[in-house]
């Protein structure tokens, strides 16, 4: 049974009844026709009969109708937020404007708008929320426009003329967390986070907060870290399980909001973390929300990857696929740093005196973190060794000061692919250059089975030059010292006396002169006890032992095939150059 309303109660039988779907309406004609001009095309002027009225299309509903009908009748009507949209809407719709009446229903809404509603933070949002179920009248009226201009204005107002509530539950800003100290003992007021209007929107549609966002834009007044502040606090409001680890569901209406929301995202480097780039990158890959909005993100994401962590990174594979990690999407990621990376180098002038310029700090971070990264993946049975080739190759040897990090990278992938081809493994070991492996990593390396025989050899080379290198400069220094005693009473050098004396430019293990020689044959005398210190915690066995022991024990249990010997790097001739029988001017401290 439809519901019935008299509206007023009077002894005047009714003379007309408006039906709105299962409502009705039992009014009077005169007060209508006063008052709404559509009811004045409706009802015939003449004849005393019932009128029954059907209303189909009214915005507003019944709600907003009666609402509409007591103004008819001069009742006192209550307006609020909530449903001042639906009655200007449905006065519209019954043509209630002054060319019917002076101080018609129209105009008495449009001043409560403009003198009230628009005037207020927390309404102008309330309102804007309501225009979507009235559209296309609430846009076509302009309420829509009007509340977006008055949300936008007033969040782009100076913080120290906000004197109207709002809702503010979280951190301040990080530039801002000073600015509430005390001074002198005196605590300062609390001062308006710039971010103030954040928390209040996210409780709008997608629709409205895209064109607020926009409008706060447009009129730049926002600092873009607040801007993206508030995009960061509507999305995890609106999907709460992107901050999770697990994986997001959604539907075509959670596409359409991921979209979105990357489309809002400030341009301005530093916006919003790389963390969260990472997670919406994660959640438009899972949901398959296309591929230009991929590509804005993988963008996005290169151009601040030094902010990022190895957790961030590790982006689950979407259906179908057998690996658990996404390598493909970092690999991407980390070519458009690269090349965004070098395009700011070249502006830098990239080369000074034909030397090339060392890495950027950036760089370096970025080269830790993929490392870290490549750790992770490689625990994953199913990661292809070709991926973790090209990922790892990604980043420029020079770009890695040392290589530890690629090392225990290529170590774990080794240890959980144990079938392994020795192709393979060379090519995993000639990603990384000995020479940087720290003293730490090149033990462990020496005494690494999983490692082909030539990577270690070339291990154990490497260190024992960076040993005789640094014995020859401590030797260099004790002949410095002597020279410079026995000439203590000298105020100049000839040149001929200069060329006694051994820079460190000079010391390497290629080139051993008669003077090197004679300089470790001091250091010999006069420092034997603390090489056997130095040796006996770094391993006790020097290098020379190590691989020895590492050749003859291969031997016995044949691993050294036919095979095998391709890939062993026996030191030529030529990598051990001759010592220079030493030719001592004076005479040993033994004679």
């Amino acid at each position: 049974m439809g519901a019935k309303s008299g509206i007023v109660e009077t002894e005047l039988v009714s003379d007309i009844t408006v039906r709105l779907g299962n409502t009705k309406f039992y009014l009077h004609k005169f007060p209508l026709l006063s008052k709404c001009a559509r009811f004045q095309k409706l009802i015939p002027t003449t004849g005393d009969e019932n009128i029954d009225i059907h209303i189909h299309d009214i915005p507003g509903g019944p709600k907003a109708f009666e609402i509409c009908a007591k103004f008819c009748y001069g009742m006192v009507v209550t307006l609020n937020a909530y449903n001042v949209v639906a009655a200007r809407c449905a006065a519209e719709y019954l043509e209630m404007n002054e060319t019917v009446d002076k101080g018609n229903l129209i105009y008495k809404i449009d001043v409560f708008l403009s003198s009230s509603i628009f005037r207020s933070w927390k309404d102008s949002i309330i309102v804007l929320g309501t225009t979507k179920a009235h559209l296309p009248w609430s846009e076509d009226l302009k309420l829509v426009s009007h509340c977006i201009d008055s949300i936008a204005s007033k969040a782009s107002v100076d913080t120290s003329k906000v004197e109207w509530s709002y809702t503010y539950n979280r951190k301040k800003l990080s530039t801002e967390n000073d600015l509430d100290m005390q001074w002198n003992g005196v605590k300062k007021q609390p001062s308006v986070p710039k971010d103030w209007w954040v928390e209040d929107l996210t409780d709008l549609d997608i629709d409205s907060y895209k064109q607020v966002i926009s409008a706060i834009k447009t009129m730049g007044m926002v600092p873009k870290d607040a801007v993206g502040e508030a995009i960061k606090a509507y999305t995890y409001k609106k999907l709460p399980s992107l901050s999770k680890v697990s994986m997001i569901h959604g539907d075509g209406k959670v596409r359409a909001m991921l979209v979105t929301i990357t489309c809002l995202l400030p341009s301005e480097k530093g916006s919003v973390s790389c963390s969260f780039l990472l997670k919406l990158l994660r959640a438009t890959n899972l949901l398959k929300c296309g591929e230009m909005c991929r590509k804005e993100l993988v963008k996005r994401i290169g151009r601040q990857l030094d902010e990022a962590s190895v957790s961030d990174l590790l982006i689950p594979t979407v259906d179908g696929e057998t690996t658990g990690y996404d390598i493909d999407m970092i690999l991407s990621i980390v070519e458009e740093y690269v090349r965004q990376d070098n395009k700011n180098t070249q502006k830098h002038n990239a080369e000074v005196n034909g030397h090339v310029q060392a890495p950027s700090t950036s760089m370096i971070t970025v080269a830790k973190v993929i490392d870290g990264y490549l750790t992770e993946v490689a625990k994953d049975p199913n990661t292809p060794v070709l991926k973790f080739i090209n990922l790892a190759e990604a980043i420029s040897g020079n770009s890695r000061p040392f290589h530890d990090g690629l090392y225990r990278a290529i170590d774990m992938y080794m240890k959980e692919h144990p079938s392994l081809s020795k192709s393979d493994k060379k090519k995993l070991c000639c990603l990384m250059d000995c020479k940087k492996l720290s003293p730490e990593a090149c033990a462990h390396a020496v005494q690494n089975e999983r490692l082909p025989l030539r990577t270690v050899v070339q291990v154990l080379y490497h260190e024992q030059t960076r040993a005789s290198a640094a014995a020859t400069v401590r030797a260099d220094s004790i002949c410095i010292g002597s020279y410079e005693s026995s000439r203590s009473g000298a105020t100049t050098n000839t040149e001929d006396e200069w060329d006694g004396v051994i820079g460190v430019e000079d010391l390497s293990l290629s080139s051993k002169t008669t003077k090197l020689e004679k300089c470790h044959n001091a250091e010999k005398s006069h420092g034997s006890s603390k090489s056997t210190a130095n040796g006996k915690a770094k391993g006790g066995a020097t290098p020379k032992k190590v691989l020895g022991k590492m050749l003859s024990s291969k031997a016995l249990t044949g691993e050294r095939s036919s095979s095998d010997s391709s890939d062993s790097a026996i030191l030529r001739s030529q990598d051990h150059p001759k010592r220079t029988p030493s030719r001592s001017t004076k005479p040993s401290a033994a004679a």
